[in-house]
């Protein structure tokens, strides 16, 4: 913990650390997934989110035919803005998506977030 920013470490499947930065503890009015940023982008890019209160956040990205090849993201977080790295060296060039949710998976509360994203590699 730094200030008014934390750094947050895990692996993902192939043991790669995964960092999720919270960029400052200001409170978002509104959940919010920016679009990644370099895009069109190789070998990676970054993903930036807000969440309005404390959440069960994911982050998982997919294919061009809808499979899951990666979960950047997959546990609770609090308020704030977040950004995450992906490195998709060894993935192919083309169109893949992002997807964040958050809060209530259910959407029952009308307090849950889904929204996905596009993105591109070029190699």
């Amino acid at each position: 913990r730094d200030g008014n920013m934390e750094i947050y470490y895990k692996n993902n499947p192939t043991g790669n650390s995964i960092g999720i930065v919270q960029i400052n503890s200001e409170i978002p009015k509104e959940f919010k997934l920016e679009q990644n940023y370099p895009n069109p982008f190789n070998p990676s890019t970054k993903i930036r989110f807000s969440l309005p209160n404390s959440s069960f956040v994911k982050i998982v990205i997919y294919d061009l035919l809808g499979r899951k090849i990666e979960t950047l993201v997959n546990e609770p977080l609090n308020t704030g803005i977040y950004e995450t790295e992906w490195n998709a060296s060894k993935y192919s060039s083309g169109v893949y998506f992002y997807q964040l949710t958050a809060g209530d998976p259910s959407l029952r509360s009308g307090r849950g977030f889904i929204e996905t994203k596009r993105m591109t590699i070029v190699k």
